[in-house]
C-alpha cells in the first residue's frame, strides 16, 4: 500500500519526475507536474481536464488504499 509520505516525497523531488497512478477500478491518472496533485492524509487529489494553460478543470480524490501501481512517465508515455 502507498502512503501519503510516499507521494509527498515524489511530489517534492527535484527535478520533478512525472508519474502515472493506476487505480483498483482500472482508471489511470497522470501527474505531469507538482501543481496538478495535492497529497492528503488518505488520498491524492489529482487535477484532470487541463485547459491550454495546463490548469485543471476539476479534481478527483484518489484514495491511497485504491492506488495499485505507480509508474514513471517518459516522453513516450506522457
Amino acid at each position: 500500500m502507498f502512503t501519503a509520505l510516499h507521494f509527498k516525497e515524489r511530489m517534492n523531488q527535484n527535478p520533478f519526475k512525472p508519474f502515472r497512478i493506476h487505480m483498483s477500478d482500472g482508471k489511470v491518472y497522470d501527474i505531469t507536474n507538482h501543481d496538478v496533485a495535492m497529497v492528503k492524509r488518505h488520498a491524492l487529489e489529482v487535477g484532470i481536464d487541463p485547459d491550454h494553460d495546463s490548469i485543471a478543470g476539476r479534481f478527483v480524490d484518489c484514495a491511497l488504499l485504491h492506488i495499485t501501481r505507480v509508474e514513471e512517465l517518459t516522453a513516450a508515455t506522457a
